[in-house]
């Protein structure tokens, strides 16, 4: 059984120079930069493709230069016009943006899900891109372009980090989709059973509130389609009488791999004094 220790931390470090503050309205900008990147890739938009691509950009792994990395956008594009069916869906989020004045580095989780995945059937998988613009001629431009698959470890680690903030913002559609059919939680507060149904249930008619929600001592463990994720998670917010709460509860999180995705199978609490 392979085995990982884990801390979920993602930094930029730049030995000998600082990075300026970003504000709220220059992430903005960049990040709608980035998703018109990503439109005009989908849509096959050689010109909008020649505009935002600086003309010594280089797409790494595949050390791609400009033309080629167009060229092969536009064969995808052909590609998917004459089979849209399987054509790859393609979502972006857990943006992290730095800027100066005139360079920027902007990072994002891709998810990915395809037709074609392993063993021929559809499958869900997620990479992380990372983004070096330049500001030149008053127009910024990407120069460089890297893009990874996570492993089975970062994936569990960010379903982790889903959990938290599907949690937070009361978003019933992630544990609708992210929970296995055959799910059962046994409670950190109760030492209740339940299984999806009402586990569902109870979060529809919970008047609690989370506020924040923090992981460390993560231990990811994996064995095929099988996984163990260990931890404390930090949770603050307010209970259904509208009073703050503050609790730490070690975690034992059981995932299990069926059509090509990770889904909780299993999750039990202990409430750490």
């Amino acid at each position: 059984m392979k085995r990982i220790f884990l801390t979920l931390a993602l930094t930029f470090t730049f030995a000998g120079y600082a990075f300026g503050e970003c504000g709220d309205a220059d992430k903005k900008t960049f990040e709608a930069l980035d998703r018109a990147w990503s439109e005009a890739l989908v849509k096959g938009d050689r010109n909008a493709l020649m505009a935002i691509i600086a003309d010594d950009f280089t797409a790494l792994p595949a050390m791609q230069n400009k033309t080629q990395s167009i060229e092969a956008a536009m064969a995808t594009f052909e590609r998917d016009k004459a089979n849209p069916g399987m054509a790859d869906k393609l979502t972006h989020d857990n943006y992290m943006i730095t800027c100066t004045p005139n360079s920027a580095v902007i990072t994002h989780r891709n998810s990915v899900t395809t037709k074609i995945g392993a063993g021929g059937k559809e499958e869900t998988f997620w990479t992380r891109s990372v983004h070096f613009l330049e500001k030149r001629g008053g127009k910024w431009q990407v120069v460089t372009n890297a893009n990874n698959r996570l492993d089975e470890y970062a994936m569990l680690g960010y379903m982790e980090m889903d959990w938290n903030t599907a949690d937070m913002n009361r978003d019933l559609s992630w544990f609708e989709q992210n929970y296995a059919p055959d799910f059962s939680n046994v409670s950190s507060r109760t030492a209740k059973l339940t299984n999806k149904a009402e586990e569902l249930a109870d979060f529809k008619n919970d008047n609690s509130r989370t506020e924040s929600a923090e992981l460390s001592e993560m231990n990811i463990r994996v064995d095929g389609n099988m996984a163990v994720v260990t931890g404390v998670n930090h949770v603050k917010g307010r209970d259904e009488k509208d009073q703050p709460f503050d609790r730490r509860v070690r975690f034992t999180d059981t995932f299990i791999k069926r059509d090509g995705r990770w889904q909780v199978w299993a999750t039990q609490g202990t409430r750490i004094p």
